[in-house]
């Protein structure tokens, strides 16, 4: 499928996506040291654990709201919320205020993208789905690899304008949506719904249908032990790499040499990482896209834990690169798979609230993830990166049962 044959909602999103997530990533990055130095270390710590418990909730609400009353206002709401909290952080002058605004901000976010999620399943078909995940994935994370290098000067030397860019990047997006994006929900779904009262009460009992969902249940199982593992890029192998690799030469020519080592070190690896998804996340998709969804996702689980576990048998830089693109082969094997199975697999009707669903492995998983820096004062970096290879092993196993769950037409007649 390829971008000129795109539907229009599709290619205004795309583009809308890249840059608001280029600005998020222009100051989200920034926030915990923003807020160390007004709170201090330890109360920021705790400030910082509230966002994703409140994302975790704002996701859900989200995805009932994409199912109720329609993708387009759902994200109208979400990209309003977000520029009116941009605002207040821009013209704040109080600590306090700031980090309200932050966790507006994150609720904001948090309502739009099950929302998002589900409009791209509505408009691709199944062959397509995977490409078109894949193509709005190489664009976010476009942002994260650009947006902390503009961040670093821009949030530092001119935080009040970057912040009131934002605040006019999301109005241009929000207009963008209302005047050229047209509602992918159903009529029919959005008639039924209609009908139903709008309440918290009825929100849970849809949720509850589907947590007592077998299958469901079990991917989200499986997806939070592969989330634990993810998550420790920036927690265990940060602190991994800080501590145990040292100085040493990365290029040389003559007499000229360029050492990294500790953070240095960790800033390469990470920027190799944000460079192989950008280049390669659609090539991979492409070569693996006649690969069955199991066989994908329990690759991907063993690829990703046998490159993190590795790294614990090296402190050599180039050695460590090379794990690296192991477990981000894994990465990007696995997240066009996984977004495309929820689309494919949850009903017409519910999509929505299965994307806001599905989004809780990785809400799971974040708040979990730190255990492990707990856990190493007491284990050698062998042991902690294999229990870390274990979570993925285990994940890896539990989607073979999975999908012999699965009735090869799918999701509907796994409920008739």
């Amino acid at each position: 499928m390829v971008w000129r044959t795109w539907d229009l909602n599709l290619k205004v999103r795309l583009v809308g996506e890249l840059i608001t997530h280029t600005f998020f990533w222009m100051y989200f990055p920034f926030m915990a040291l923003y807020f160390s130095d007004s709170f201090g270390k330890d109360i920021a710590g705790i400030m910082l654990m509230v966002p994703p418990l409140l994302g975790m909730m704002s996701n859900l609400f989200g995805g009932y709201l994409a199912d109720k009353v329609g993708r387009k206002p759902t994200m109208l709401l979400s990209l309003c919320t977000s520029s009116v909290m941009f605002a207040i952080f821009a013209f704040s002058t109080s600590p306090v205020v700031d980090y309200l605004a932050f966790i507006g901000i994150g609720i904001a976010s948090s309502l739009y993208w099950p929302a998002s999620s589900a409009m791209v399943a509505d408009l691709t078909t199944e062959e397509d789905r995977r490409v078109v995940f894949a193509t709005f994935y190489t664009a976010m994370n476009m942002g994260v690899v650009a947006g902390p290098v503009l961040g670093s000067f821009f949030f530092v030397n001119y935080r009040f304008e970057l912040l009131l860019i934002c605040t006019i990047v999301e109005l241009i997006f929000a207009a963008s949506i209302f005047f050229l994006i047209k509602e992918t929900l159903p009529a029919t779904v959005r008639a039924e719904r209609s009908k139903e009262r709008f309440s918290i009460t009825q929100q849970f009992k849809g949720y509850a249908v589907i947590f007592r969902d077998k299958v469901f249940a079990l991917y989200i199982g499986a997806g939070v032990l592969v989330a634990i593992a993810f998550m420790q890029l920036d927690m265990y192998m940060a602190l991994y790499v800080k501590e145990h690799v040292h100085d040493q030469p990365l290029m040389w020519w003559g007499d000229w040499t360029f050492t990294v080592g500790g953070t240095s070190a960790f800033g390469w690896l990470m920027g190799l990482n944000g460079l192989l998804v950008v280049l390669f996340t659609l090539p991979v998709t492409k070569w693996f896209q006649h690969w069955s969804d199991r066989n994908s996702l329990v690759i991907s689980s063993v690829l990703y834990g046998f490159g993190m576990f590795l790294m614990a048998f090296t402190t050599n830089i180039w050695l460590l690169f090379g794990c690296m693109v192991i477990l981000t082969l894994g990465e990007l094997i696995r997240t066009p798979v996984a977004q495309s199975f929820i689309s494919k697999y949850s009903p017409e009707d519910a999509r929505g609230q299965y994307m806001g669903a599905s989004s809780l492995q990785f809400s799971i998983g974040r708040f979990i993830a730190p255990m492990s820096i707990s856990i190493s004062q007491w284990l050698s970096p062998v042991g902690v990166f294999g229990i870390i290879l274990a979570l993925t092993l285990i994940s890896a196993y539990l989607y073979i049962p999975l999908f012999r769950m699965i009735p090869e037409d799918g999701h509907d007649s796994a409920h008739s």
